[in-house]
């Protein structure tokens, strides 16, 4: 997709940066006809020109010839303006092998930008890879760069977000350059957990270079310019012999709809940038953080008489459960994760009188809303980041089991289905569960039940809570037997219905759809001191 750059940069953060790139030009030909710098601030003033040149215009015109923006402007996009304070300006490559050592091969700053910033006012810690500068190529010094602010953002408790545009590791240096990414590595699993992590891959990210993006807790990508993968095509061609395209293989597409491994993707570099702040706000500043709290307008006692009639009588019949969430959360704002992946589950933030929450709810429009391996791979690892950084979980349910098949039992939907199962059972956050139609078998246990700790359990009057559905019931219960029907119509009575669960306290109480916003709203009010501890241990094993 060919994007008109240059009607992007008219931004007030990218005429400012056209303007300091001017400037940077004015200064280095001054300093160059000058024959050189000859005190210390002026070769400062001149070091500072050069690294806001990057790789220099005509690399720069390529860029956005590719439909992407430069380093620096991806940085003054994403934070407020005047806001960001770049680290390490001056930093160079220490590389003396294959010419590197000459001049023109030394760029202040290297392939990378790094320093700390706000968006909407709240700290942010940013790296930008330069993608002019050797292609953004990770050399022990960019490793250093991205290693520091890392370090201060955990100290001072601020998330990281990464734009990765690079070509992978910088083959000169050789084995630095590999320890460079260990070093990452390792912060960021130092950081799993503290800190929140955030991937934009804004170009080619390849080779040992995707583990950094696969460690940190969301990653985004951009249409048609970005892609993952740990070996190329034509690799992929010399070994297996398959034909495949860089964005069949790694692009977007394949990793927001087939492989799970990103999250979403947007259109464009100002699209990305700009849904980046939007979702920045929906997120603590660290693990010692509560959820934030925004102004809203949306009342907290709102009715929501649409949810009375939404579910339909016939219990085989489907709806969007996104029709619920929408109706409930504030202003109908709702920020989906992983939205064309396991679309059985929806998962995603939203806010409920002014506070983040996290929504997870089955999907009765695809597969019925069943538990599969994929969904319930998405649900546990959303669940377990909402956990991580204290954001209250409201879970809708209306699922039918585990999805059946051979495929999915040599696939291991035990050891996976598990995962979801172990996530709400460790979370210790406010966890307020709806029931709005179907609740059968292991999955009811599974998907936020009081058994599993659940704080406020409620059960619309259409809620089943039952093993199984009255038909597949009655045939095991009566096999064999006469008047199946009526057979069939004694165990709905009985069964098909909240009764059997309210009457032994598994629900707290059966409520008017309706009323729902209204008493979600009351109870996160209430749930806002909750203090829940689980026993001392070096760590869990959850099953991988």
């Amino acid at each position: 997709m060919a994007l008109c750059v240059r009607a992007l940069l008219g931004s007030a953060a990218s005429r400012s940066l056209a303007s300091l790139r001017g400037r940077s030009l004015a200064v280095l030909g001054l300093r160059c006809a000058s024959g050189g710098a000859s005190s210390v601030q002026q070769r400062v003033d001149l070091k500072r020109s050069k690294a806001l040149l990057g790789g220099g215009e005509m690399r720069t015109e390529a860029q956005h010839a590719r439909g992407k923006l430069t380093a620096r402007e991806r940085v003054a996009l994403l934070l407020d303006p005047d806001s960001f304070t770049e680290l390490d300006m001056f930093v160079e490559h220490r590389c003396s092998d294959f010419g590197m050592e000459a001049d023109h091969n030394k760029y202040p700053g290297d392939s990378v930008v790094t320093g700390h910033g706000r968006i909407n006012g709240r700290l942010v810690y940013v790296f930008s890879q330069d993608f002019t500068v050797f292609g953004g190529s990770l050399s022990g010094a960019h490793a250093q760069k991205i290693c520091k602010i890392m370090d201060q953002a955990m100290t001072v408790g601020a998330p990281v977000i990464g734009l990765n545009d690079s070509g992978g590791a910088r083959i000169q240096e050789g084995v630095e350059s590999l320890a460079g990414y260990a070093d990452i590595f390792l912060r960021n699993v130092l950081a799993s957990g503290v800190v929140p992590q955030i991937s934009m891959i804004m170009g080619p990210c390849a080779g040992g270079a995707v583990y950094s993006p696969a460690l940190t807790d969301f990653t985004f990508m951009v249409k048609d310019t970005s892609y993952l993968f740990i070996t190329g095509p034509d690799v992929v061609k010399s070994v297996t012999n398959e034909d495949v395209t860089q964005e069949e293989l790694g692009g977007a597409k394949t990793h927001t709809s087939v492989s799970g491994v990103a999250h979403k993707a947007f259109e464009n570099d100002v699209d990305a940038l700009l849904s980046m702040r939007e979702f920045f706000n929906f997120l603590p500043l660290s693990n010692k953080d509560p959820a934030p709290v925004a102004e809203s307008h949306d009342p907290s006692d709102r009715l929501v008489p649409g949810l009375d009639t939404l579910v339909p009588f016939e219990s085989t019949k489907a709806y969007d459960m996104l029709d619920i969430i929408h109706g409930i959360v504030d202003e109908r704002d709702f920020f989906e994760i992983m939205p064309n992946y396991a679309k059985n589950i929806v998962v995603g933030f939203a806010r409920m009188n002014g506070r983040t929450v996290g929504i997870v709810g089955n999907q009765p429009k695809v597969a019925s809303g069943c538990l599969d391996i994929n969904s319930s791979v998405k649900g546990a690892r959303f669940v377990r980041f909402c956990d991580a950084f204290n954001i209250p979980i409201i879970t809708f349910v209306d699922v039918p089991g585990f999805l059946p098949g051979t495929a999915q039992e040599y696939g291991g939907i035990i050891r996976h289905g598990a995962k979801l199962l172990y996530a709400f059972a460790e979370a210790t956050v406010p966890k307020i569960t709806i029931i709005t139609r179907k609740a059968y078998g292991g999955a009811y246990d599974v998907m936020s039940s009081k058994h599993l700790r659940g704080d406020v359990n409620y059960a619309w009057p259409t809620a089943e809570v039952a093993v199984m559905g009255a038909k597949g019931a009655v045939q095991i219960i009566f096999r064999g037997k006469n008047n199946q029907a009526e057979a069939e119509a004694e165990y709905v009575e009985k069964f098909a219905n909240p009764f059997p669960a309210a009457v032994r306290g598994f629900v707290d109480d059966i409520i008017q759809p309706s009323t729902t916003r209204m008493r979600i709203c009351r109870d996160l009010d209430v749930l806002a001191s909750k203090k829940q501890t689980n026993p001392w241990k070096k760590h869990a094993n959850i099953p991988l």
